[in-house]
């Protein structure tokens, strides 16, 4: 058995494994949502966004520790999967009936969905800009990303109206939904330091930059997790802990570049190639409209909600074609 074979199978095991895992995820953060009274955005948005984003996080510092190191598979990674995140979002809604799948998400969802606005366009800031300082081996803009995240986080749930309770029976205590969530959250952690072993040894055997194949294919990969998590709450009709989730994902993915940049010796935002521009651009415009279908909830008719959720389809498409060309 060659060499990329071996790592096509790795790369299998490892996307099938992440499914599986992101399946779990969803049904173990309702369970939480309505055992600790949190409510499904706040659960959604921390909890399970934190969790479904453990494959970008293990993979990224797994590529920025590689001999020789690959950040440019790390940014391609992250800022991908926020492309990805979006395109699951409108993809899986429009299934589910467009509008339908919108009625069932809290108008509160906004206030996420404008703070993954905020951190993506700090990126791109930070990331044309190009700081050249660095404090400890981090960058600067590692930090200004970091910094702004953590206020930003604060000020959205300051500003975010309290959810109502929702009083549901389960049939777990407490303490067994939290040992299968943290556990589940161990097995996504080894599925994505492998998507990333196999990923990068792809990447040398085909010859494709590694930009790119974070940017496509490493990042459906890694946003497995986040696919199975809100296909399933939406079949849970659980859409609020999904979309929070998707929000929340998409917030917290931008932070793994200060993580990553704590591991990579240099200044990991001065690796930002066009391809990373491009993806940063094409994830604003993404969330932006997935954003503006959460506004529509209440203001529109079907027609041009499904018409916005067709949109992220084809804006996603229109990046991916700029990106490889």
């Amino acid at each position: 058995m060659d060499a990329l074979t071996l790592n096509i199978i790795i790369f299998a095991i490892s996307a099938v494994s992440t499914i599986v895992f992101g399946s779990y995820l969803a049904k173990y953060g309702d369970v939480l949502a309505s055992i600790t009274g949190l409510g499904r955005i706040f659960v959604g948005s921390i909890l399970v966004a934190l969790a479904t984003s453990l494959p970008e996080l293990s993979a990224n510092i797994s590529a920025v520790l590689l001999d020789p190191p690959n950040p440019a598979l790390a940014l391609g990674d992250i800022l991908g999967s926020n492309m990805v995140n979006m395109l699951i979002f409108g993809s899986i809604a429009l299934i589910f009936g467009g509008k339908t799948v919108i009625d069932q998400i809290s108008s509160s969802q906004i206030y996420l969905a404008s703070l993954s606005i905020f951190m993506t366009i700090v990126v791109l800031l930070v990331a044309l800009i190009n700081f050249s300082y660095s404090f400890f081996n981090v960058g600067l803009s590692s930090l200004i990303i970091i910094i702004f995240y953590i206020v930003g986080l604060r000020f959205t749930y300051t500003l975010k109206p309290d959810e109502e309770s929702e009083d549901e029976e389960v049939e777990i205590s407490a303490k067994k939904a939290w040992i299968y969530f943290i556990l589940i959250s161990v097995g996504v952690i080894f599925s994505g330091y492998f998507l990333a072993y196999s990923v990068d040894n792809i990447s040398h055997e085909t010859g494709v930059a590694s930009s790119t194949l974070g940017i496509i294919v490493s990042s459906i990969v890694t946003s497995m997790p986040e696919a199975s998590a809100f296909f399933a709450s939406v079949r849970l009709k659980a859409a609020d802990l999904g979309i929070a989730g998707l929000f929340g994902s998409c917030v917290f993915n931008v932070t793994i570049i200060f993580y990553t940049d704590i591991f990579y010796v240099g200044n990991i935002v001065k690796e930002f190639e066009n391809a990373h521009i491009i993806a940063t651009i094409t994830g604003l415009l993404l969330i932006s409209l997935a954003g503006l279908a959460v506004y529509l909830k209440s203001k529109a008719r079907r027609l041009v909600i499904n018409s916005v959720l067709s949109s992220i389809v084809i804006v996603y498409a229109l990046g991916i074609i700029l990106i490889t060309t």
